[in-house]
């Protein structure tokens, strides 16, 4: 039974849910237990989907060896019998096929430090590989964040596949991701040229206290650009996922402590399922060599 990893920003909590959530045809799910990942399985149980929780340690006991089966060891001397290849054949296919999504959610705020922000997802890598057959990152280029990180990783022998727009660029960012990719989001911004525009998703919006608070502790957070009369929007992207019944409000909320007019754009969670479907293809293909 092959296992895809999922390494994510916690921004694309809701994206997550949803592709998870609807996914019929997923064997098993664990999500890897941490104090990331409450919003998470809290969305996934609205959604009537039940993970297996471990923490990162323990993900390899709970797959087993995961791998092949009791038939396709033993039957291999018989191998060269046609009838006994047709049959392995199809049960390979057919144990393909049984994906096993491993949701490893980091820490929002990372991105305060580019340095930190690579460390942190390097190590998960590492520490995922040696049970994945492939690891989806939901992260977007981040500044540059994952420079030269596949070279990096090309030890590992484990496919790394990433979040892309419909041009097979990486996302630039978390708004990139939820307005259609990095043309859009071009086309978005020359719209809101000459007026200070904030883009918010929903996590954006039920998260910005939170990541006020944290940047604040960390002398990285300056509220007077905020207060800046240049930055007069905040951009809703309502990508229709309905998670947090407080979404407007919370935008209000914002739009209101820094005297900002709202402008409402729709969004999409169209490229995340496009880079999920592409990384589900990808290790199901991985299996099968």
């Amino acid at each position: 039974m092959p296992v895809l990893s999922i390494i994510s920003c916690r921004m694309f909590e809701d994206e997550l849910a949803h592709i998870i959530s609807s996914d019929k045809e997923m064997k098993q799910l664990i999500v890897v237990e941490n104090k990331d990942s409450f919003g998470l399985l809290r969305k996934l149980r609205s959604d009537n989907c039940l993970p297996r929780t471990s923490p990162l340690d323990r993900v390899p006991f709970l797959l087993g060896n995961g791998h092949g089966s009791g038939f396709m060891t033993i039957s291999k001397p018989l191998l060269i019998l046609p009838f006994f290849r047709k049959i392995h054949e199809k049960m390979k296919i057919k144990a393909a096929q049984e994906l096993t999504v491993v949701v490893n959610l980091l820490k929002l705020g990372l991105h305060d430090d580019i340095e930190i922000l690579r460390s942190e997802v390097y190590k998960n890598i590492k520490e995922m590989t040696s049970f994945s057959d492939g690891i989806l990152l939901f992260y977007c280029s981040c500044g540059g964040a994952f420079e030269n990180l596949e070279e990096n990783c090309l030890e590992f022998d484990c496919p790394l596949y990433w979040f892309k727009d419909g041009n097979e660029e990486v996302v630039v960012d978390c708004i990139s991701a939820a307005i259609g990719g990095n043309a859009a989001y071009d086309e978005l911004m020359y719209t809101c040229r000459g007026t200070g525009a904030l883009y918010f998703t929903s996590m954006w919006a039920s998260s910005w206290k939170e990541m006020r608070e944290e940047r604040k502790k960390s002398r990285n957070f300056n509220e007077n650009y905020l207060k800046d009369p240049r930055y007069s929007r905040v951009v809703k992207l309502d990508t229709d996922l309905s998670y947090d019944p407080d979404f407007h409000k919370n935008v209000r909320d914002f739009a209101r402590t820094f005297d900002m007019e709202i402008i409402e754009v729709k969004g999409s969670v169209e490229l995340a399922e496009k880079s999920y479907r592409t990384a589900k293809k990808g290790v199901v293909q991985h299996t099968l060599k």
